[in-house]
């Protein structure tokens, strides 16, 4: 094959315009500073929601009881299963015992809290006009609020 001055001019202007794209910076970092706030929407972010402290450990709780409720469960229809007697009256006890005994104790914890639940008086002294308001909120089982202003 024979080259070209044709040939070897798009050539080199291959090559110049691979070299060009090779030396020019593929990402930009903008170093100016965010405003702590803006105008922009609210994004939900990946992962759990935000929540309270609260929230957060009864999650963790309620995950934990669950992978524990797992193993539990599974350790006993093993033990079922070896045995061969997968009696649907045995499986109902087994599953049933566990609230049966955790129910009152949860009951008398209640019981117990609500007994000993005392109230904090809090002391506040300001200088110049001062505008208090109490907010009596209580949230129902599907999610409606009531708030007492």
């Amino acid at each position: 094959m024979t080259t070209t001055p044709a040939h070897r001019q798009q050539a080199d202007h291959l090559i110049a315009a691979v070299n060009d794209a090779l030396a020019a910076p593929t990402s930009y970092r903008d170093d100016t500073p965010l405003p702590r706030y803006g105008t922009a929407p609210p994004v939900p972010q990946p992962g759990r929601p935000p929540m309270s402290q609260k929230a957060t450990d009864a999650s963790a709780l309620m995950l934990t009881g669950s992978v524990l409720t797992l193993a539990t469960g599974g350790a006993a229809s093993a033990v079922l299963w070896a045995s061969g007697h997968a009696d649907p009256t045995v499986i109902g006890l087994i599953a049933a015992a566990p609230l049966a005994i955790a129910a009152p104790i949860w009951a008398l914890a209640r019981l117990v809290k609500a007994a000993t639940k005392t109230t904090t008086e809090h002391h506040h002294h300001y200088s110049g006009p001062v505008r208090q308001q109490t907010v009596n909120s209580h949230s129902r089982w599907m999610g409606k609020t009531t708030n007492n202003l």
